[in-house]
């Protein structure tokens, strides 16, 4: 039993020990899907497009570094425990959501600080294809935030 049990432990913080994999947002789509093309609306709506974009299934459970625009979510005035990591800056807040599989939603047990929103910043954590749904945006990957880092290009 004693066996079994560090077994697991050690199992389970190699888990979360092993070197991230670096992606981009372009890993982020399966290889061969062509995204529709979408009408070009320029009333100022902020309707999300292509919500039927899907994800990279090989991703779910990777511990991964990617790089984006943080939009938050929920936290206090020094740390924020949830936002949503998009490609680029202003997505979700002054110009419609990116599709589901160019957005994802972070979670950090406990508040990290987000300096400056203006800011990319590189976002190291588990990763899974789950959607989640906001009123904001319709999202295809869910993040176990590890860490957060200045982007350094």
């Amino acid at each position: 039993m004693k066996y079994l049990l560090l077994l697991l432990t050690l199992s389970s913080f190699a888990a979360f020990s092993q070197e991230p994999e670096e992606l981009f947002w372009e890993d982020m789509i399966p290889k061969n899907y062509i995204a529709p093309q979408e009408e070009v609306n320029h009333n100022g709506s902020m309707e999300q497009q292509s919500l039927s974009a899907p994800v990279v299934k090989e991703l779910d459970g990777k511990v991964v570094k990617i790089p984006g625009f943080v939009v938050p979510l929920e936290g206090g005035s020094d740390t924020t425990t949830e936002f949503l990591l998009v490609p680029y800056f202003g997505a979700c807040i002054h110009v419609p959501p990116p599709p589901p599989n160019q957005i994802v939603y972070v979670k950090f047990s406990s508040g990290v600080p987000i300096d400056n929103i203006y800011d990319a910043v590189w976002v190291t954590g588990k990763l899974a294809t789950q959607v989640w749904e906001g009123d904001i945006a319709t999202v295809g990957y869910t993040l176990q935030g590890m860490e957060v880092t200045p982007y350094d290009g």
